[in-house]
């Protein structure tokens, strides 16, 4: 399978960032890519209130991803958000599969750590999501989503053989160590191949020096044996990259952590 990491900025205007991802979409496909992966809030940037820009998944924005991947050929995951039936927003991956339906994942793990409260204006999703891109299941997961193992071995155990991870990472000490190691446990976790793409690092100080996950850039496509295939640096960068999903059933075997995995019993606090 050939995939596509878009690493790039998105801005605060939904219809210029549309244009952006048509952009790189119609550039993966002149390189035979099947999948092109956008970072988390593609449609907007962090930052600003994200309530006015929010769409539901057969609104405007959503059906621009959708007639972008039906007319290059190539699938299309970009992070958008939605409305929330409580006044927040739902931070949305838009699956664009090119004659499929438009499907949508709501983040399920939110941003409340390292000094951000994501879910101050975003509600969280509860249902893990795998799709049929090119003939191979593909999960996804969003961003902070990647520090919790039990959802990537959930969605290994549903079939994905690879995991998207679009995400608009924040900077401080030690994040993109965290960041590098999260991706690469992921992958051993749920013997997968994981793509995580990130927001590239902002040419602007203030954007990059901001309190909200505006991104440091750094995506990583890691093996399922936890072996880097490929890295990215902090700046704008689009990677095509070719992926043996056959070593899967190889690396389940060998690792056997999907086999011998066993429920561990949750303790109580009063027990």
């Amino acid at each position: 399978m050939r995939i596509a990491m878009a690493q790039c900025n998105s801005g605060t205007d939904p219809a210029a960032n549309l244009e952006l991802l048509g952009a790189w979409t119609r550039d993966a496909a002149a390189q035979d890519a099947d999948l092109v992966i956008f970072p988390e809030a593609m449609m907007c940037r962090f930052g600003v209130p994200l309530a006015p820009v929010a769409e539901p998944l057969d609104g405007p924005w959503a059906r621009g991803v959708a007639e972008v991947a039906a007319d290059t050929g190539v699938a299309v995951i970009a992070g958008m958000f939605t409305p929330a039936d409580d006044g927040r927003v739902r931070n949305t991956l838009v699956i664009a599969v090119p004659g499929e339906p438009v499907r949508g994942y709501d983040k399920i793990h939110l941003y409340d750590a390292f000094g951000f409260a994501e879910s101050a204006t975003v509600a969280p999703g509860d249902e893990p999501v795998v799709v049929d891109v090119a003939g191979h299941r593909i999960g996804v997961a969003t961003c902070y989503d990647i520090r919790f193992p039990t959802l990537f071995v959930e969605l290994a155990r549903r079939g994905a053989e690879l995991i998207a991870v679009p995400a608009s990472w924040g900077r401080g000490p030690g994040k993109l160590e965290q960041w590098r190691l999260l991706a690469a446990a992921r992958a051993l976790d749920s013997a997968t191949v994981v793509a995580a793409v990130g927001q590239a690092l902002p040419d602007d100080p203030e954007l990059r020096n901001s309190r909200a996950p505006t991104g440091i850039g750094h995506s990583r496509l890691t093996d399922p044996f936890g072996s880097v295939i490929a890295d990215h640096g902090a700046g704008p960068q689009l990677g095509v990259h070719d992926v043996d999903l056959s070593t899967i059933g190889t690396a389940r075997t060998a690792s056997a952590v999907l086999t011998n995995q066993r429920d561990i019993p949750r303790s109580h606090p009063n027990d």
